[in-house]
Order: C-alpha cells, then structure tokens, then sequence
C-alpha cells in the first residue's frame, strides 16, 4: 500500500517514473523561497513520509528560478523575538529553544530517513537554504559565479541554528568553514568543489539530471559523520584553530562569539548532541537586542534603501540626517556621541514613520560607521543601550 503523500503548499512532492521523488520548494506568492513557520512545519512531514515511502531517493531543488532558498522569512523572526520576550524571564530559553529547534529536526530526520537524498541548487542557497543543502548526502551546484552558498546569519547578529555550525566544518574542515560561518562568505564554482562543500559542479539546466544519477546509482544514505568509522574532533584540535578567532572578537557582536561556542563544544560531540548544543546557544542569543537591531537595519532597512535607490527616490531626508549625524560623530562613538546623535535626531522622530526611521538607520550605519548593533540613531534613541 502506497504512503499518503503530506499536504503541502510550500512545496511540491512530484513522483518520477524513474523511482524517485522531487521535493521542489516553491513558496506560492513569494519572489524567492524562505524558510517560514509553515515550511518548516512541511519539511517535516515530508522527512517522516521519506522514512515510510517506497522510493528509491529523493532530490531537492527550487522552483523559483532566482534561487533555491535565501534562509529565514525574518519578518517571522522578529514576532518570534517578541513572543519570547513576552514570555516569564525564565521560560524564555524554552520558548525559544522549542520555538527555532524544528528546522534543525526536519532537515535531521531527512538526512536519516534512510534513503539517499541529493539537492540539486541552480541559485543561491544561504542561511537555512544552505544548511537544508548541507542536510543532503549528495550535492550538485550549477557552475555561475553568481549561484553560491553561505552562512550569512553572524551579519545579521544570528548564527546558523539548523545544523549550520555543525554540519559545515565536518564537512569542509573547521579552519574554512571559519570565514563562511564568522564573516559570511560564500562559495561557488570551482572553489566550493575543491573545499568538498559540493560533489559536482554542473552546467545550467544539467544539475537535476546529474543528481538523478548519482540518486539512481547509490544506496548511500549515510552522513559521514553517522558512519561508524567517524572521528570527531578533540578540543585539543579545536582550540588552536579558534583561539585567535575569540581573542579579536568585539564583545559588542555576541554572534561571532556564539557562532565560536557552538564549533567549541559541539564538534567533539555526536552529531545529536551538537545540533542540541548549537540550539542552547542559539536560544540564548535571539534573546539579545542585538540581533534585533541588526536585522531591522540591515537587512530590513537595506532592503527598504536599495528599492528606493534603485528607482532613484531616495527621500531627502535621509542624506540630510546622515549628513547631522556625521557631523556630531567624527570618528568617535563613545556613549556621549552617541547621546548626542540621538538627541540631534530627535526632532524629526515625530515626522517620520516606522520604515522611514528605519531607512535612515541603515543608511546612518552605512555611511558614517554609527554600531550596527545598536541599530542606528533613532532605535538608539528608543532602547539605549538595552
């Protein structure tokens, strides 16, 4: 008797004569995939129908032709925030821990359901969409400079909580997942196969088929590190690598620093404890403000600064009080300065709206080095240093 296949919105589960199944994710309304609440909740359910379903693999990809995911839906993250810090002070590690952990689960669960899983990825696949690729046991990435993956969460003030620390030095070796992991960066091409973050590299249009042959001619479902012959790495190994890393970090960014804790003891642990210890961390900093300065900034209020100056429209206002800002700042952004800026700012809180403010926070931050993680002048002005 055939397994019922999940009801799914935020995905396609497509049956191929070949045997094999297609779980193409394409978020119905959205330009481009992210992983929300709900598919989160889909991965899931396709990772329990994966164990049960007579299929010989299953092949992830996109159906959006621009990528194959960009990560979280981070207007979700921000109600998170404020779910868990409306909860009491000492149920907030739970709420969050249990609120983030599923993603991690599913794309666990997928990776052993038991049968082989590939990820053919034809666009970017950063943050969630890269750990979800990482989650597969075989990997083919269309060969175009533009089409890369990465871990760009510390930019935001977050760190990757789905595996992402975990899975990424096992595979590569800890000392080059450090830039992807602490700075951002991102692979593609030719140096993502030579790291070993990919098996393939593919011409466009030619990525399913290539991970439909190795799915068709494989029975390996198998992690490396769930294989018996397995070797984690010791703190002793780990430490030196990390050590200069933690010396330079700047205690005002507490994601690099998290991102450190989760290599520092999760990499000598079995692969179920580790994604637990990354989540433990990862529960403690979404409770920070900084992250939420940082995402409102800058990626909410970029965003919003890159359409506008695409389309030339720009308001005045916003060289106008970066300008005053400069001014005060110099090159100094002591906690007088910073005072200061706020108080200068202030007049014009009244006659600017939520995403007009926030619009000139990314712009202050990007122009006059003003602390991203203290989300610009006028969130400053409202939350201080809290």
């Amino acid at each position: 008797m055939a397994t019922p296949l999940p009801t799914l919105e935020q995905f396609r589960l497509e049956m191929q004569p070949n045997g094999l199944a297609h779980l193409v994710f394409d978020c119905p309304g959205r330009t481009m995939n992210v992983f929300s609440n709900a598919a989160i909740h889909e991965l899931g359910e396709v990772a329990a129908w994966l164990a049960a379903a007579d299929v010989k693999g299953l092949l992830l990809r996109s159906g959006k032709d621009n990528a194959f995911c960009a990560g979280a839906d981070l207007t979700e993250l921000g109600v998170a925030y404020d779910m868990i810090m409306q909860a009491a002070p000492q149920a907030r590690f739970n709420v969050a821990f249990d609120h983030f952990f599923p993603l991690s689960k599913a794309i666990r669960a997928l990776e052993t359901a038991g049968k082989p899983v590939a990820a053919a990825i034809a666009g970017l696949a950063l943050g969630g969409g890269c750990e979800l690729a990482l989650g597969a046991h075989y990997r083919v990435l269309v060969d175009d400079p533009k089409i890369a993956m990465g871990l760009p969460e510390s930019l935001v003030g977050l760190l990757p909580g789905a595996g992402g620390t975990q899975r990424l030095p096992r595979l590569i070796g800890l000392e080059a997942a450090l830039p992807i992991l602490l700075e951002g960066g991102r692979l593609s091409g030719q140096a993502a196969l030579e790291v070993g973050l990919v098996h393939a590299l593919a011409q466009p249009g030619e990525d399913i088929a290539m991970a439909e042959a190795w799915l068709l001619a494989t029975d390996q479902a198998c992690q490396p590190w769930d294989a018996p012959d397995w070797r984690a790495m010791t703190p002793g190994e780990i430490d030196p690598l990390i050590a200069p890393r933690r010396a330079s970090a700047d205690v005002h960014y507490p994601a690099p620093i998290a991102i450190l804790d989760c290599l520092q003891f999760g990499l000598p642990q079995c692969f179920e404890g580790a994604i637990r210890s990354e989540m433990a961390i990862f529960a403690g900093l979404i409770q920070r403000p900084e992250p939420r300065n940082m995402i409102q900034t800058l990626f909410l209020g970029k965003n919003d600064y890159d359409r506008l100056k695409r389309k030339d429209a720009l308001p005045a206002f916003v060289a106008e009080i970066v300008a005053a800002v400069a001014a005060i700042s110099g090159d100094r952004n002591d906690a007088q300065v910073l005072t200061a800026i706020s108080k200068a700012v202030e007049p014009w809180r009244s006659q600017l709206g939520f995403e007009q403010r926030r619009l000139v926070d990314y712009a202050t931050v990007r122009d006059t080095g003003y602390p991203a993680y203290l989300g610009g002048p006028f969130t400053f002005g409202e939350r201080g240093f809290a």
